[in-house]
Parts: structure tokens; C-alpha cells; sequence
């Protein structure tokens, strides 16, 4: 006689103000991720638009805006622009190591730097290092850092120039969080570079899909998302590829504006936000 399933329960956060869009206010739906099954239940949660942060996995549920939209890249069709093909030869020395998921001070001394820079002020600015172990360490599914090093000397390891959380899943690579040096005296582009290995990654390894997390309409911070072809967003209807003129239509509305070094934003918040109680229970 086989045990029932086990339905997660889900949970809901207490409003907040949105990072991404002024005026506006967040809330989302999340629910644990433990026991046997946390990587089946992630993979299931992540199809239908859930991101993990620790041992939950959450999803935006705002009750006046819907302009949180997850998107993918398809990562056996991706076709690079010429400026995506440059960024590639020009970083292309850089040296990918999975490591299992282990803060060291390394990272979180690399994590600061980039925060201090791209993010001042932000959700994630006061995090100390047992604040960034957590975040790595917490983890019920299978995930790694992948650390990107400049060449080695021969005798020490190469500098420390980028790293990124990154899930497994059966489908792709979910990118949780990616950070890099935000000043580096003769690399640009890290961050979309670690974009651009990540998908290519996954198509080594079979994967069918890089998984971004949320483009967010109307927020500068987000609109590098848009410049990966052929990207998917989910809708009501499911998963749905943009055309090449919805996606020409994004890229030129962004054109004009100041360019964002890519890299990740964040929408995990702190994890005092995700406590389950019976009053953000939802029956």
C-alpha cells in the first residue's frame, strides 16, 4: 500500500513595498521545500513560475499588478547578438568551476563589493556572512555555485570575478542569484556574461532552458532580460515564445534609456518573511 501524496500548503506574505516598480506594493504566495521530494516539488513549483530562496519557493501574488513575468531562454535555439558574441570572446579566458554550496569568504567579500555598487540601499545591502551562508547552504534540491576566476598563475587560484546560486532542475538551470565584480578595471559585461555561460551550459548538458527568474515591465533594473533570444514567458495559458517583433519592440523601447549592467535582482526579500503561520495560511 503506497502513502497518500502530500500537497504542500501555501502561505502568503504580509504586503510590502515593491523593489522594482515606485508605488507599488508586493505580496507573494510561498510554501516550504523539505523531505524526500523538495526536488520534484521545486521542479513541479518552478514550471508554474515559483523562484526558491532557502527552503521555500514563492511567487509574486499582488493583488493590483501582475507585472512580475517569469521568463526563459530556450538554450539549444539561442542565437547571440554581436555585441552578446564579444562579450563572449572577451571573457571567454574566464574559468567555470561547479562548487558544491559552501559560502566562503571569498564570495561574500566579492558579494559586497557588487551590492555596494549596483545595489546600495536595497533589500540585501546589511547581509553578513551568516546571512550569505544561509542563503547558499539552506538548500533542500540539488544546486551549486558556479565561481568564475580569471586564469591561474600556476600557483594560485585565478581572481574571483563572478559566482552565481544556481539550481539543477529536469528542465534547465534556474539562476537564483549571480554576482560579480561590479569595478573590474578591464572586464565589462560580467554579468551578462555569466547569463551567456549559463546558457550555454544548459545546452551542453541537454537542458532545455536557462531560467532567468522575472522580467518586471517598467523596471530599468529588469529590462536586460529581454536581449536573450528566443526568450519564453509564462502566461495564463502557459509558457509562450516571444515573436521576433514582440522581442525587437522590447529591445527598442529600452534603447534609449541608460544601459544597466546585467546581473540579478532579487525579489527573495528576507527570510523573516517567509514564516508560516496560521495567519498567512491559505485554506
Amino acid at each position: 500500500m503506497t502513502a497518500p501524496v502530500r500537497f504542500p500548503r501555501f502561505f502568503v506574505t504580509t504586503p510590502a513595498p515593491c523593489p522594482y516598480l515606485p508605488g507599488k506594493s508586493e505580496r507573494k504566495v510561498f510554501t516550504e521545500l523539505k523531505g524526500d521530494h523538495a526536488d520534484q516539488l521545486n521542479e513541479a513549483l518552478g514550471r508554474i513560475g515559483f523562484r526558491r530562496s532557502q527552503t521555500v519557493a514563492y511567487r509574486p501574488s499582488c493583488a493590483d499588478c501582475n507585472a512580475c513575468v517569469s521568463v526563459r531562454v530556450v538554450a539549444e535555439e539561442f542565437t547571440s547578438s554581436s555585441t552578446q558574441r564579444r562579450n563572449l570572446r572577451r571573457n571567454g579566458d574566464l574559468v567555470a568551476t561547479e562548487c558544491r554550496p559552501w559560502a566562503t569568504e571569498e564570495q561574500f567579500e566579492l558579494l559586497q563589493r557588487y551590492l555596494t555598487v549596483r545595489h546600495p540601499g536595497g533589500g540585501m545591502a546589511a547581509m553578513d556572512e551568516t546571512d550569505y551562508a544561509d542563503m547558499v547552504e539552506h538548500t533542500p534540491v540539488s544546486s551549486y555555485v558556479i565561481e568564475y576566476r580569471e586564469p591561474s598563475d600556476g600557483n594560485e587560484p585565478g581572481r574571483l570575478v563572478g559566482a552565481c546560486l544556481t539550481d539543477r532542475q529536469g528542465d534547465g538551470l534556474s539562476m537564483i542569484y549571480s554576482f560579480y565584480d561590479p569595478e573590474h578595471e578591464s572586464r565589462s559585461g560580467l554579468g551578462n556574461y555569466i547569463i551567456l555561460e549559463h546558457i550555454r551550459r544548459a545546452a551542453e548538458q541537454g537542458l532545455p532552458y536557462a531560467y532567468l527568474g522575472y522580467w518586471v515591465e517598467g523596471s530599468d533594473r529588469m529590462r536586460y532580460k529581454v536581449r536573450y533570444r528566443p526568450l519564453e514567458r509564462l502566461t495564463r495559458s502557459g509558457w509562450q515564445r516571444l515573436t521576433r517583433e514582440e522581442q525587437d519592440a522590447l529591445i527598442a523601447n529600452t534603447a534609449d534609456k541608460p544601459r544597466a549592467e546585467d546581473g540579478s535582482g532579487s525579489k527573495e526579500g528576507n527570510s523573516a518573511q517567509y514564516t508560516p503561520n496560521s495567519s498567512n495560511a491559505i485554506d
